[in-house]
């Protein structure tokens, strides 16, 4: 029984790549990313803070490309330059998405750096999201986290 297995799933997959299909990764192969929850340093009102997006692969698997999105909240505006370079702002300023290229080994983590400015009228608790995003890691679960900005004085 497990030679005939064996052989179906052999006739199965080379079928499938003389027909030119992608071979599939299984699931437990994939990688998991999650977004680790990091507030900013407390700020003034009028001042400036970073907020560090962190995306963490929790494996097993090598994670593909993958996103990073900051969205700040109203009382707080985007400052350049981000981290990496390559971060995009929308055309709302709300919003930076921050890519990464394929490589994160499981069990590390990749960080976007995005300062922020308060506006000189904020006062509280202003609340944010992070958010990570992968066409190869289909588990959206802990995609999004929020974050906290408190302001002093």
């Amino acid at each position: 029984m497990l030679r005939r297995l064996v052989m179906v799933v052999g006739t199965c997959c080379a079928a499938g790549a003389l027909l030119g299909a992608a071979p599939t990764v299984p699931l437990f192969d994939r990688a998991h990313l999650e977004v680790v929850q990091e507030d900013p340093d407390p700020t003034p009102a009028g001042g400036q803070t970073v907020v560090r997006a962190t995306a963490a692969n929790t494996g097993p698997g090598v994670a593909g490309k993958f996103t990073v999105t900051v969205t700040v909240p109203d009382g707080a505006t985007l400052q350049q330059p981000s981290f990496p370079q390559d971060c995009t702002v929308t055309p709302d300023g709300h919003s930076v998405s921050c890519p990464f290229r394929a490589g994160l080994q499981a069990d590390q983590t990749a960080t976007a750096s995005v300062p922020v400015q308060l506006d000189p009228s904020a006062s509280g608790t202003l609340t944010g999201q992070v958010a990570v995003s992968s066409a190869d890691d289909p588990d959206s679960t802990n995609h999004t986290a929020s974050f906290a900005i408190q302001v002093t004085g």
